[in-house]
């Protein structure tokens, strides 16, 4: 159902680099790199991750409430994941951890342009 999923960035050689290579463990790569708008992902028939500077020339500000959450596919890869972000320059916003007993291990952290993004695994 969902195409993709568009962050609005600063800095975009950063935030591809970024994006690249936190996600590089789940076989996405920069699919589509139009000047202003990329698009990272395995392949361009499954949901993307685009980073874009934002259309209007305005700056970009990170959604209050908006949030990207990834599931690497279990709990020790959410730990790889929140641990590799912070080593690409993301600030913790939640260490990893069982939110919900038996059912929700999260862990968030803020990209460099302060978006939000989750790495999860239910069960």
């Amino acid at each position: 159902m969902i195409g993709y999923v568009t962050l609005g960035v600063s800095d975009m050689a950063k935030a591809k680099k970024f994006y690249t290579e936190l996600l590089a463990d789940l076989d996405a790569r920069l699919l589509l790199d139009m000047d202003r708008i990329a698009f990272i992902g395995n392949n361009m028939k499954t949901p993307m991750l685009a980073v874009c500077t934002p259309y209007n020339n305005e700056p970009n500000h990170p959604g209050n409430g908006n949030m990207v959450a990834f599931n690497p596919g279990s709990k020790e890869l959410v730990d790889k994941f929140y641990h590799k972000a912070i080593e690409l320059g993301a600030t913790c916003d939640g260490e990893p951890g069982q939110r919900i007993p038996d059912q929700f291990y999260g862990a968030y952290v803020r990209d460099p342009d302060g978006n939000k993004v989750a790495f999860f695994h239910f069960g």
